[in-house]
């Protein structure tokens, strides 16, 4: 029987991470097995509705269909049948795979069989293949780049100097804000200006349904930047790995307490080794996790100004075929929006000169009067998350922990 308190955390983890598919996809497994099938089928689809092909989803989706008598059963069957030409078995088995094919983190046979689990590698984490991006890479977003140049860079350059003031070459900052503005990019932009290893970690390569096995791969993920130093770890979605423990039912605390000890460097140095984190809700996160020494430098990484969103649309241009269209002119209209906004207006507007290709048999490049039509429907995707900011900025900024974000706040009125 599944632990009810491992379900829980993985629905709280799938909530912060609502695109992680294969976290989604796990915690569907994990409700199939509970005979939740109704709650399974819902993962499945919403899975599906992304990614139609997806042929775990498929057979998640077909197992739990049938078991609530949901019409679409057959449908899910005939599909994933002719995408593989594997006839999925009929009926729920008594036991769903959960394979590595549904979740990123790594599940050895043993592990599976009910073995003692065995010590996890996160040396795949580093991403050795992933072309070297620098500050000059990053379009505009002075202030974020001063503050990071002060509070890591120019010590980590200037190791001598920094020793001799008593400073060590550790520490942690954490950077917040809307989605989809670039935190991850920042990241790598970091590693870069410091020739650093770069390892980037998310909840489904520490979470896991085993008890203790998160805080096992949490701590090899920490000796591995250990032995990779000079290395910049980023944590991924940290107010879901290290949540206020308030908030935690069952074991899901234990991975904070682990995370704590990490950060403390509670068996052996972190010196070579500086924490990024990223969050979009910086509020969720457990307040020991910002005290000296851990997270305890803080950097609010805001929508792109106009330099930036000119440089992004330019980029997502670059390769797509188009004529008269005024990136100057659109990043003045487009206030607000997210790097990821951004592309996806680009995309859209590709969409529709595609659309027209085909209907009228003869290509045409981009025009202005597709991102005319887009601008229409695609609105910035960071208000929300602003209306929620506003509420923390006015009654929640205990001790300034959010001066930059009011003040970021009145000069777009938005406070």
């Amino acid at each position: 029987m599944v632990d009810d308190a491992v379900i829980s955390g993985l629905e709280v983890a799938v909530q912060a991470s609502p695109d992680n598919h294969q976290l989604r996809l796990h915690l569907a497994s994990l409700l199939l097995q509970a005979h939740r099938a109704a709650d399974a089928l819902t993962h499945a689809t919403t899975v599906l509705a992304a990614q139609p092909a997806h042929l775990e989803a498929l057979r998640l989706a077909a197992w739990s269909a049938e078991e609530v008598g949901d019409a679409r059963a057959t449908g899910y069957q005939q599909l994933h049948n002719a995408l593989t030409g594997v006839q999925i078995p009929s009926g729920r088995p008594a036991q769903p795979s959960v394979s590595a094919d549904a979740v990123d983190v790594p599940i050895s046979a043993p592990l599976l069989a009910g073995a003692e689990p065995e010590t996890p590698d996160a040396s795949h984490l580093l991403e050795s293949s992933m072309p070297r991006v620098t500050f000059a890479d990053v379009a505009g977003m002075q202030e974020v780049k001063q503050r990071l140049e002060r509070a890591l860079l120019a010590p980590m350059r200037n190791p001598e100097l920094t020793r001799l003031y008593g400073k060590s070459l550790r520490g942690g900052l954490l950077m917040y804000g809307p989605p989809g503005c670039g935190k991850t990019y920042i990241a790598r932009a970091v590693a870069g200006e410091l020739d650093a290893r770069f390892l980037s970690v998310g909840l489904s390569e520490v979470l896991d349904m085993y008890i203790g096995q998160s805080e096992r791969n949490l701590h090899a993920v920490f000796e591995e930047a250990r032995r990779r130093a000079p290395c910049v770890l980023f944590l991924d979605e940290i107010d879901a790995l290290g949540r206020k423990r308030s908030q935690m039912r069952g074991s899901g605390a234990n991975v904070v307490n682990q995370l704590l000890a990490e950060l403390d460097g509670a068996t052996t140095s972190n010196d070579g080794v500086f924490v990024l984190a990223a969050t979009n809700s910086p509020w969720d996160v457990d307040p020991a996790l910002r005290r000296p020494g851990r997270l305890d430098r803080t950097v609010l990484v805001v929508p792109p100004d106009q330099e930036a969103r000119r440089a992004l649309l330019d980029l997502n241009l670059r390769h797509r075929p188009h004529a008269g269209v005024n990136t100057a002119a659109l990043a003045a209209q487009t206030d607000g929006y997210s790097g990821a906004d951004l592309a996806h207006v680009v995309d859209s507007a590709a969409e529709l000169a595609l659309e027209d290709s085909i209907r009228s048999g003869t290509p045409r490049p981009i025009e202005p009067q597709d991102f005319r039509r887009v601008l229409r429907d695609v609105k910035p995707s960071t208000g929300p998350w602003f209306d929620t900011a506003r509420n923390v900025a006015q009654f929640a900024n205990e001790g300034g922990t959010y001066d930059d974000l009011v003040a970021h706040m009145r000069a777009r009125r938005l406070l």
